[in-house]
């Protein structure tokens, strides 16, 4: 008898190391597998178990959830959907996230080990931590002055903080609504094939994901390239820049939209925007140098995020002396998106230096302690510091005398460049219309920000389509809430 008990008791034995095998294989071996198969929806049900955490312009959330009842409980709002579109992006349950909510996603869903003191202790209760929230660096007043001043039409504006690199505003326009993304039903896959199609591309955000070619904005780079290189070393003697201005090595004529620019000193061509004087001033530093204060300034970079990804701005390095000179007033393939811009006014801004442009100022656990924060910015010295300064004073002599007065603020210092690219076959498409300035209160001991405008489709005439008729009230409008707005203004 008792033999047959120890033979049940080893058999038994056997069936259980048998069952903790095969669940170790389970839960260890396959876990990856199984976890990952499109049949197991447990860590989507557990993904909308609870509310995602937040996006805050201001002090409030511009982001919320809502309890639908469904199996995916927590289906994402937003206020003012189409005003904050280009920097929140979409949160669905079918078509995944973008923009700050992609970037964000690990603090958002509260799957960031930062948002609890002991990560080995939820991993072991598989508890899950409330969504933390994310604080951006947004001026609520810009932001609005510039989506309203943007009208619906194409186009897109970028304001920076020039000390700091804090993005103020970050618009994009047509825009769309992100809640109608939110859910998994048929509304939504009818609403992103409907945006999809839309001609009018709403989901492209075009402040850091279309590039332009920048026209005559592109001229405060050409300026900092030939004073740095010492091509000018005094901005009010006459230059050898004939009108019109032949191309090099080709019998193309360059002229200009401004009478009197033949050997016109840099102040005025500036103020006039020569086209003349730019392209031979290009031509006369030289591709490696051109280049190279490009690249300070921020084109050719391929690793920009904010924390998304920005599309790189281009200057093209293998061009011949023609094409540099058309490359040095904004053309040819010379490409550079509204946040490059605000970049490069900012640098003429900050004494020549660039700071890396940052969106998000801060994330908090669930009860609002801050985990993180924005961290060490990167800075570049695009120029030497006296360019920046003669810069400065180049962009003051637009706005006060020149083609941009209609950036003009009574009681601050205002700087600014105007642009009109040509694009399309033989130039035949509508002119983008472009401003790039910065502003600096009565009260204020810096440029307290720089703002970067461009309108794609202008509803005048052909033209009468200018950057300062067209952009600069945008760019004014912007800069006035920000000079009348509490310094630091985030949470």
């Amino acid at each position: 008898m008792t033999r047959y008990i120890r033979h049940a008791a080893v058999f038994c034995s056997l069936l259980l190391v048998a069952l903790l095998v095969n669940a170790t294989r389970l839960q260890v071996v396959q876990a990856r597998r199984y976890d990952d198969s499109p049949a197991n929806r447990r860590a989507v049900i557990a993904r909308y178990a609870e509310p995602r955490g937040d996006i805050l312009v201001g002090g409030r959330p511009v982001t919320g959830s809502v309890d639908t009842q469904e199996q995916l409980r927590h289906e994402r709002t937003y206020e003012d959907g189409p005003l904050y579109a280009p920097v929140t992006g979409f949160a669905s349950q079918k078509y995944g996230t973008s923009l700050l909510e992609h970037a964000e996603d690990p603090v958002l869903s509260g799957a960031d080990p930062m948002l609890t003191p002991f990560p080995l202790w939820n991993e072991l209760t598989r508890a899950r931590t409330p969504g933390g929230d994310v604080v951006t660096t947004l001026n609520d007043a810009a932001q609005r002055a510039a989506y309203d001043g943007l009208g619906g039409r194409r186009g897109a504006v970028a304001a920076i903080e020039p000390a700091t690199g804090r993005i103020l505003a970050l618009v994009s326009t047509p825009s769309y609504d992100p809640a109608v993304l939110s859910g998994n039903g048929p509304d939504a896959t009818r609403a992103w094939a409907r945006l999809n199609g839309d001609r009018e591309k709403p989901m492209l955000n075009r402040a850091v994901g279309q590039t332009y070619p920048p026209g005559s904005t592109f001229k405060v780079v050409t300026a900092a390239a030939a004073l740095d290189a010492g091509v000018v070393t005094d901005v009010d003697e006459a230059t050898d820049s004939p009108d019109p201005y032949t191309l090099p090595g080709t019998t193309t004529s360059l002229t200009n939209e401004s009478e009197g620019c033949a050997d016109a000193p840099l102040r005025v061509a500036f103020m006039w925007s020569c086209n003349t004087v730019f392209a031979r001033l290009g031509a006369a530093v030289g591709v490696e140098r051109m280049t190279a204060t490009a690249t300070a300034f921020g084109f050719n970079d391929t690793a920009l995020r904010i924390p998304f990804a920005a599309a790189p701005s281009t200057f093209d390095t293998t061009v011949d002396k023609a094409q540099l000179a058309l490359s040095s007033i904004g053309q040819y393939n010379t490409r550079a998106t509204p946040l490059q811009m605000a970049m490069v006014a900012a640098a003429v801004a900050n004494g020549g230096q660039v700071r890396t442009p940052y969106l998000v100022d801060r994330r908090t656990r669930a009860d609002g302690t801050t985990v993180a924060g924005p961290g060490a910015q990167p800075v570049r010295q695009a120029m030497h510091p006296a360019t920046a300064v003669r810069l400065r004073e180049l962009m003051r002599d637009v706005v006060e005398e020149g083609t941009g007065t209609n950036a003009a603020i009574p009681g601050a210092v205002v700087g600014g460049k105007t642009g009109t690219a040509q694009h399309g076959i033989g130039n035949s498409g509508t002119p983008y219309a472009w401003f790039v300035s910065w502003a600096q209160g009565e009260r204020d001991p810096e440029p307290r920000v720089a703002v970067a405008v461009v309108v794609e489709d202008g509803s005048v005439d052909r033209e009468h389509i200018t950057g300062g008729g067209m952009a600069a009230p945008i760019a004014r409008e912007v800069m006035e809430r920000v000079l009348n707005s509490s310094p630091d203004r985030t949470g």
